[in-house]
C-alpha cells in the first residue's frame, strides 16, 4: 500500500473532505504544487483553480476552489477556501448568468471596495467556468 498525507478541504459552510490521500495538488498562488507525504511545511494563498487528489496513480477527485489558503506539514495539507466545488456540480450556464447580473449591479456601483468585491465575485465564476470546460 502507499504512503498517503491527511487531506482536508473546509469551505465556510463546512468540511468538504477529510480523507488520507497518496498526493494532492493545489492551485497556490505561484503555481499549483503537489504535495506528498513528508512534504515540506509551507503555507500558500489560493488562485482560482481544481484542486487534484491522486490515488492508486491517477486522479480520483475533482474539486474547484477559490479565495483562502493551504497549510502543508509533513503529515497533513489543509486547504480553507473560500469557495469549495466537485467540478462535476459546477453549472455553466447558471454561473454565465451570475457573470451577466453582478456585471449588470457593477455599472451602478461607485465604492471602491464594492467594486473590488465585485470583480472578484466575477474573476472566480470565470475562473470556475474554465475549469468546468477544461474538465
Amino acid at each position: 500500500m502507499a504512503e498517503t498525507t491527511q487531506f482536508e478541504l473546509v469551505s465556510p459552510e463546512r468540511l468538504v473532505l477529510s480523507q488520507a490521500v497518496e498526493m494532492v495538488v493545489v492551485p497556490g498562488s505561484e503555481g499549483y504544487f503537489g504535495v506528498l507525504p513528508r512534504h515540506a511545511p509551507l503555507i500558500s494563498t489560493l488562485s482560482p483553480g481544481v484542486i487534484d487528489i491522486h490515488e492508486g496513480g491517477s486522479v480520483t477527485q475533482r474539486i474547484f476552489v477559490a479565495g483562502g489558503f493551504a497549510e502543508v506539514t509533513g503529515e497533513r495539507c489543509t486547504v480553507l477556501a473560500e469557495v469549495a466545488m466537485p467540478l462535476d456540480e459546477i453549472d455553466v450556464a447558471k454561473a454565465e448568468s451570475n457573470i451577466t447580473d453582478t456585471r449588470d449591479v457593477l455599472k451602478d456601483v461607485t465604492d471602491p471596495v464594492e467594486r473590488a468585491k465585485l470583480d472578484n465575485k466575477i474573476a472566480t465564476l470565470e475562473a470556475m467556468i474554465t475549469a468546468k470546460r477544461a474538465a
